[in-house]
């Protein structure tokens, strides 16, 4: 590999790389569309393709940059209310969390992520957690330090405020952004090293945006209902894959 390939993949092949950009902008499409959806897609997939000890971190680089410019693009709709209480608990939780996910073995990331992404499919996050913003910020912020993608949880108390679609949007846009930047500077402070991995991360976050932007021309003539039933099930079976690799690689 040359200079500039190695900057831009980082020792990933490129066809992988390449792969993993184009589920990145298709991630960012879908999350146009559902709300919903997009980062555990993206999640699922890297974590048979990226190393395991990098995927939680690399993942949260690219989700911070997905949802800030969604964040950016709709600013003016964000409802500010629950926000400094979820801050505090996003706070909180990836402290917490950052004082434990060292100590993960690469299998165990790999079981963990398919588990968790399946429950996020097939479960529903208790009612009561929707009425507490310093709770919600807390245990989804907890959580992302092991599995990555817990916009599900941000998304339920989203939802739960009951405000219009552009608001629903800009909201979640806006606390998974704060969600993620935390998470970034924990595992920066833990010492993980994002300089080697900087330029498949632009890319990855380009491509994303332009998913982002794609997803807002095109997708309103799709069924969302038939659309997140395929979407669940590609979830589910790319999930499967990894529990399976994680209990091979344990035993």
């Amino acid at each position: 590999m040359d200079s500039f390939s190695t900057f831009l993949f980082n020792g990933l092949e490129p066809h992988i790389a390449l792969f993993l950009a184009a589920v990145s902008f298709f991630g960012s499409f879908i999350t146009v569309a559902l709300g919903i959806g997009g980062g555990a897609l993206l999640l699922a997939i890297m974590a048979s393709l990226v190393p395991p000890l990098a995927l939680i971190p690399i993942h949260g680089v690219i989700q911070f940059g997905s949802n800030f410019f969604r964040a950016v693009i709709l600013i003016r709709h964000v409802y500010w209310k629950p926000f400094l209480a979820f801050a505090i608990g996003a706070g909180i939780g990836v402290a917490m969390g950052g004082s434990v996910v060292v100590n993960l073995p690469p299998a165990v990331v790999q079981l963990g992520v398919g588990l968790f992404v399946i429950w996020s499919v097939l479960a529903k996050p208790p009612k009561w957690l929707a009425a507490w913003p310093a709770l919600t910020g807390w245990l989804s912020s907890f959580l992302s330090m092991f599995f990555g993608a817990t916009g599900l949880f941000v998304a339920n108390f989203t939802k739960s405020l009951e405000l219009p679609r552009q608001k629903h949007v800009a909201t979640h846009a806006v606390m998974m952004t704060l969600q993620h930047v935390l998470k970034t500077i924990a595992f920066g402070t833990l010492g993980f090293a994002f300089g080697p991995w900087a330029g498949f991360i632009a890319m990855m976050i380009l491509a994303g945006f332009l998913g982002t932007v794609a997803g807002r021309l095109l997708l309103e003539k799709i069924s969302d209902h038939n659309f997140k039933r395929a979407l669940n099930w590609v979830l589910i079976l790319i999930s499967l894959r990894l529990i399976w690799t994680g209990v091979a690689a344990l035993l």
